[in-house]
């Protein structure tokens, strides 16, 4: 997962997180605000009722009942009563008309708490005469009757709750939109700031690109100070690698001309000798020797320029020089050398690494093909290009083109050579991370198919 993902994720459960969070109570505080509310307009209720109640000839009656026009309409979610036990249970011995026949019947525990608790309110909710939901408040008192001295009278508020809950749903709806329209806008915002937080990075990894492909040969910038350390970091190992890539140059130029100069005396004593009875043996395996020699000095200097930072070259420029260089050298033997029109791709390394192994392909086709040799050179995707070079001669088997790529191995010994070419281009196509493969020529002959990094 990236950074910029992680980042992101991050920030964008967080905000998700805390604005539901917010969301919900928000609403849960309204709808407590809505309850609070009611109980206080029940409570208002309660209190003129507790005032106002008194026995008249036997009779509870009230001076001046609740004044709210609601207590008056039948069913209209408002009501109230007074309930006592005379003896023949609890009844309603006194309701607001909006009960009109019915009555609110409370469950007897919760009669028997008030009646243990008087003055204490307590709230239950129950159905109405409707079936609507009803909220109730409700207290027991201590009235005083002439014949039956104090007796417990529970008074009872209650009121519609629908009305407060569709409130507190199309608040939560509110709530709900406004958060959520702002949970996006957050988001939006966060993967905004993701992405402008870590541009640096993004154009740091353009530089390095331009550097691995030649473009430029360091880091530039300006960087922002967090990224400084690594810019600078990044530099430091260019810088080392290309140290390294020419120590390597060096000291395998060095052992070059060490070794070259004890093998050319050698051979120069050899030959000077020939009628001795070792001298053919010393010239053969002193010209093992400096063939050799010559390979793994190549593949080693291939293998360190393969590594190295920033080199690149035009390879359908190169191809063009080595068409025509070909169809000079081998012009007087009657060999056609074509190119096909193609693309300009520049090839990840350097020119004389290009040369080694394309100049080995057209010569090797020049050599042992029947005259024609086609070459052409093509995007096979956006990280490599693809040199094919087909010739109209006699062609390989499988196992002659399976050894073909061997070093030392030679297939036709009337012509000249060490048997190191096409071993050399795969050696060095595999140094710079490319193959080389061999097959059957539409032409008739061979087919060597070279597949090399490519660079923008």
């Amino acid at each position: 997962m990236s950074l910029g993902l992680r980042l992101f994720l991050i920030a964008a459960l967080w905000c998700a997180a805390v604005l539901t969070l917010a969301g919900w109570a928000l609403s849960t505080l309204y709808s407590r605000s809505i309850t609070d509310a009611l109980d206080r307009e029940l409570s208002a209720v309660l209190e003129n009722l507790t005032t106002d109640i008194e026995w008249a000839e036997n009779q509870l009656a009230l001076e001046d009942p609740p004044n709210d026009p609601r207590f008056n309409h039948a069913f209209s979610g408002r009501y109230w009563t007074a309930i006592a036990d005379l003896g023949a249970g609890a009844q309603s011995l006194a309701q607001s008309r909006s009960l009109w026949d019915e009555g609110l019947i409370l469950p007897a525990p919760f009669l028997a708490d008030l009646k243990a608790n008087p003055g204490n309110r307590r709230a239950i909710a129950l159905a109405g005469p409707n079936g609507e939901p009803l909220r109730v408040l409700a207290t027991a008192i201590a009235l005083s009757d002439p014949a039956r001295g104090d007796l417990p009278i529970v008074l009872a508020a209650a009121a519609d709750r629908r009305e407060g809950a569709e409130s507190a749903r199309n608040f939560a709806l509110t709530i709900g939109a406004a958060f959520a329209a702002l949970t996006l806008g957050m988001i939006g915002a966060v993967a905004a700031q993701v992405r402008w937080g870590l541009a640096p990075l993004r154009d740091l990894e353009a530089e390095v690109a331009a550097v691995r492909n030649g473009r430029v040969p360091r880091l530039g910038g300006p960087h922002p100070r967090e990224v400084r350390p690594l810019a600078a970091e990044l530099n430091g190992l260019i810088d080392s690698n290309r140290d390294i890539v020419e120590r390597a140059r060096t000291h395998v130029g060095n052992l070059a001309h060490a070794l070259k100069t004890p093998i050319a005396v050698l051979l120069n004593e050899a030959r000077a000798h020939e009628d001795l009875l070792l001298s053919p043996l010393v010239i053969r395996q002193a010209d093992a020797m400096r063939d050799s020699v010559e390979h793994y000095l190549r593949r080693a200097q291939a293998a360190a320029r393969a590594e190295a930072f920033g080199a690149r070259c035009e390879a359908r420029l190169a191809l063009e020089d080595l068409v025509r260089l070909h169809q000079k050298l081998y012009a007087r033997e009657g060999v056609q050398v074509r190119l096909e029109p193609g693309p300009s791709l520049f090839f990840r390394g350097e020119r004389q690494d290009f040369d080694d192994l394309a100049g080995n392909l057209l010569d090797n086709a020049c050599k042992y093909g029947g005259g024609l040799v086609e070459a052409r050179l093509n995007a096979q995707d956006a990280d490599f290009l693809r040199l094919i070079v087909e010739d109209d001669g006699a062609g390989l088997t499988a196992d002659e083109q399976a050894a073909a790529l061997k070093r030392g191995v030679r297939l036709d010994e009337t012509a000249p050579g060490s048997g190191l070419g096409l071993s050399i281009v795969d050696e060095l196509a595999r140094a710079y991370g490319g193959s080389l493969k061999l097959g059957q020529s539409d032409l008739g002959g061979l087919r060597a198919e070279l597949t090399l990094p490519r660079v923008d």
